[in-house]
């Protein structure tokens, strides 16, 4: 019961910020040169909006090269601006098909953004440089410090020096904003936000956000409180449990086209579920064109859930994680 109030806690505040507008609002109807845009939404303190819907860069990397391009003409056309990538997607091979594809046509209209998982200032100005030539730019709107995975794992990446170079390349023009991600422990992201709130370096925070979170170790319980009170701005993922919501996965081919936790709950539901927390984007995997026009029909028709709504999928699910069925990318129960 007490793990069950705190939630109820959490999601009245959750629900609360989405009127704020400093933190999150939504403008509709807008366009650029490219056609009409998905709802945008504001990204923290900064004076970005983005689209509610992102294209995940892993998924770049590993389906085929035909697939790649066509997903990413697939969602410029669908309205999508928003890319996400990192250095070891593929690896390297994520950002280079942004590289062929993405920036030499679209890299004024769209917000681009990719992660280093180095462990000290030396790396991660390497995989800077190597970033920006693989993806033909001088410039990345966001740089993020990639898959923090324990207190002790941040401790150690900002005594290297990760975040000094961060700072640098903000400050030299070559990176506009700055953040972290994470999905294997929330209190990695809690170190993080602790050993940095004097000078409040991060724009952005990449995290899990799905309704399985709320029953173990929760990033929506233990860190995105926090992220809203310092007005940084929540780039969702995971927010299909990493297709693990669906019965067996088979890579580019889920066996489950509609079941999330098998008759438990739909696509729809799961993503208008994050959608309806105070997310700046939904970042989506999608190896196929099929994949990335259906996300893209979601966003055009989201409804937010209401609070009532959202806190029944939550206890929809809560059952199959009392059964050991867990987000398997998260630290395993001791």
């Amino acid at each position: 019961m007490t793990h069950r109030r705190e939630f109820l806690k959490n999601l009245a505040a959750m629900t609360a910020a989405l009127s704020v507008p400093s933190i999150l609002s939504a403008q509709n109807n807008e366009s650029d040169k490219l056609g009409e845009l998905l709802p945008l939404r504001r990204l923290g303190k900064t004076n970005e909006y983005v689209t509610m819907l992102g294209v995940g860069g892993y998924h770049i990397g590993w389906t085929s090269e035909r697939d790649a391009q066509a997903v990413i003409e697939t969602a410029i056309g669908g309205g999508v601006r928003f890319f996400d990538t990192a250095e070891q997607y593929g690896p390297a091979v994520s950002e280079e098909r942004y590289g062929k594809y993405l920036t030499p046509k679209y890299r004024d209209h769209i917000f681009l953004m990719t992660k280093t998982q180095a462990r000290n200032a030396k790396d991660a100005q390497q995989h800077l440089e190597d970033s920006l030539r693989r993806m033909k730019t001088d410039r990345l709107d966001l740089w993020q410090i990639h898959s923090i995975f324990s207190p002790e794992d941040v401790e150690n990446r900002l005594a290297e020096g990760v975040l000094e170079v961060m700072k640098k390349a903000k400050e030299s023009g070559k990176v506009k904003y700055v953040g972290f991600t994470g999905h294997r422990d929330p209190f990695a992201h809690k170190k993080m936000l602790e050993l940095t709130r004097d000078n409040d370096p991060f724009d952005t925070v990449q995290m899990p956000v799905n309704a399985l979170d709320q029953s173990y170790f929760s990033f929506a319980n233990n860190v995105m409180p926090e992220l809203l009170e310092r007005n940084i701005g929540i780039l969702a993922m995971k927010t299909l449990a990493d297709g693990r919501f669906f019965g067996e996965l088979d890579r580019a081919n889920w066996k489950a086209k509609d079941p999330v936790i098998p008759n438990y709950m739909s696509i729809k539901e799961a993503l208008y579920y994050s959608w309806s927390l105070p997310i700046s984007t939904l970042i989506t995997g999608a190896e196929n064109v099929e994949y990335m026009q259906e996300k893209i029909e979601l966003a055009k028709s989201f409804v937010k859930l209401s609070e009532a709504d959202r806190l029944e999928l939550v206890e929809r699910v809560r059952s199959k994680a009392m059964e050991g069925i867990y987000e398997h990318y998260k630290q395993k129960p001791s």
